[in-house]
This record gives structure tokens, sequence and C-alpha cells, in this order.
């Protein structure tokens, strides 16, 4: 066996011409390790939930720089209220993207309550006090509308965050099966 080559023999299976559905990176570690995949949620739902928080980030974004821009001194709250719904599906789509790296996972579960929170406070607020938001925000009425996408949206990110949860060992434990 030629030292040189070992390294390519095992490589073969993922540069065969065959489309694999395993990332490369995501081989099977050993029970108690350390070593996750790098980005475990970017598959499947996850990845639609990352690609509409990006959408929700991108119009959000979109609406409050036009209407802080066109007539900020009409609405202040209203289109502030747009700006930090703007900056909450931001941190929230980085951190889905991010949430398999230490610290992202709680930015996450933060960005997201919050979203959650504000979605509730301002629709509520948004129909009981009509006079506060004389202008739409993208919280206001639930997301109405956005197709109350806004008020459903957290509910499934909190879902994903709970079902797939980052299954690192903490530190100062150590793996089952070895000495302490």
């Amino acid at each position: 066996m030629d030292v040189a080559s070992a390294p390519f023999r095992r490589m073969d299976p993922a540069m065969s011409t065959a489309r694999s559905t395993t990332p490369p990176d995501s081989s099977p570690q050993p029970e108690g390790s350390s070593g996750a995949p790098a980005r475990p949620r970017m598959r499947g739902i996850g990845r639609v939930l990352v690609i509409v928080y990006l959408v929700m980030a991108l119009g959000a974004t979109g609406r409050s720089f036009v209407q802080i821009a066109r007539a900020f001194d009409q609405a202040p709250l209203a289109y502030t209220l747009s700006a930090v719904s703007a900056v909450v599906y931001i941190v929230a789509t980085l951190a889905l993207i991010l949430s398999g790296r230490p610290g992202w996972y709680r930015v996450a579960w933060v960005a997201i309550g919050f979203e959650l929170i504000g979605v509730l406070l301002i629709g509520t607020l948004s129909l009981t006090h009509p006079a506060l938001f004389q202008h739409p925000t993208v919280w206001s009425q639930f997301g109405l509308g956005y197709v109350l996408i806004p008020l459903f949206l957290p509910m499934a990110g909190l879902w994903w965050l709970l079902v797939h949860r980052p299954s690192a060992p903490r530190a100062g434990r150590a793996p089952e099966g070895s000495a302490a």
C-alpha cells in the first residue's frame, strides 16, 4: 500500500460521478464525539425556513428603508418598528444558518422569540389602538400585509430549533465510556 495514495483511496466515494445524498463533511461521528456536521439544518425544511426568513429580511429591509426615506415624519413609530423587524429578520436568518455553531443556537432562540413577541404585541396593539399605527408595519395586524407569514414564521422557527437541538457534549464532561 502506497502511503501517498492513501488519502485518495479514502475519498473515492465522494469523488465518484454518482451524486451522493450526504455531504462529504457529514460522516458519522463516534457517539459522544463533539465533531458535528458543519450545517445539519441546511437540508429539507430547514433550508426552506432559512429562505423564507431571508425573503422576509429583504422585504422588511426594503420596506423600512423606503418608508423612512420618504415619510418618516408621518408615522415615526410604525416606520421604526418596520426597521426593527428588518433587523430581527436579518439576525434570525444568520442565526438559523449558523445555529450549529456555539452561541448561534441561543441567538436564534432570542431573535425568533423576540420576533414572536413583537408580532403578537404589535398585531394586538394595531387592532386595539389603530391610532398608534396610522401606517402599516410588517407586524401590524399580525402581518396581514404579508399573508400572515410574520405570525406563523416564528412558530415554525421555534419548532425547528426545538426539534434540531445541537448535540455537542457540555464542556467539562467526559464522553461516555471514557475514564474520568
